[in-house]
């Protein structure tokens, strides 16, 4: 089974719920004709409007919609719940209490798992950087700073590097102080697909949008540009 990871530093239909060209390359990444979709919003403390914008925009396309709710969980199983599941859209937030709800319902060993027996795992801003070993986090008010993730992917990640003016400065700074590894940052509208671990390509919604390379040599960053196919 190929193991897929899709982390978008940011857009969809979470911010232009016109533009879905990111949706539909998540969809084709599927072999199923109508694979089966479940949006997590754990990050967004199960924010309903952002659950319901989830439905409204892939109700347009081809597949079955579900959500998985830690506040409202599923009743039954919550294990057979993840593992019927064919592709998971992880919504943005607070990271940090994304990780630690999962690590207490055991969420993240059943992601594993599904993503073991061939679940493409996929999301946004904190979707986007749980997956990394590290990613660059605002989960505490105010403050940008390095966050222990999941691992699924090796090195780190930073979402809205176009988008947000500290990002950039911040996560060279935690390079070039050791608190975080190497690792791959996107702009806004940008996702960076990953197979088995490694980068295959960066896709794109916005036809100037980048996604970078970024480490550190000899006390100096290192960033090179990732040109992405536009979609």
């Amino acid at each position: 089974m190929k193991k897929h990871v899709l982390a978008m530093g940011g857009g969809g239909f979470t911010s232009k719920p016109e533009n879905l060209k990111l949706d539909e390359y998540l969809l084709s990444l599927s072999n199923k004709k109508n694979p089966k979709v479940c949006f997590i919003p754990t990050a967004s403390g199960d924010d309903e409007s952002y659950r319901r914008r989830f439905y409204s925009s892939y109700k347009k396309l081809n597949c079955e919609t579900s959500h998985l709710s830690l506040y409202w969980p599923p009743e039954g199983d919550l294990r057979e719940f993840v593992l019927d599941k064919d592709i998971f859209y992880v919504g943005g937030g607070n990271t940090r209490n994304l990780m630690v709800l999962w690590k207490e319902w055991s969420l993240d060993k059943y992601l594993y798992e599904a993503w073991d027996n061939g679940a493409i795992m996929a999301g946004l801003s904190a979707g986007s950087i749980c997956w990394f070993e590290k990613g660059l986090t605002d989960s505490v008010t105010g403050k940008l700073l390095p966050l222990d993730c999941l691992g699924f992917l090796p090195n780190s990640n930073c979402p809205h590097f176009d988008s947000e003016s500290q990002r950039r400065p911040e996560y060279h700074k935690a390079i070039l102080n050791g608190s975080m590894m190497e690792g791959i940052a996107c702009d806004d509208g940008v996702a960076a697909h990953f197979v088995d671990g490694k980068l295959k390509r960066c896709v794109s919604s916005l036809p100037n949008a980048k996604a970078y390379n970024v480490s550190a040599e000899n006390g100096k960053i290192n960033e090179s540009i990732i040109e992405p196919k536009y979609l």
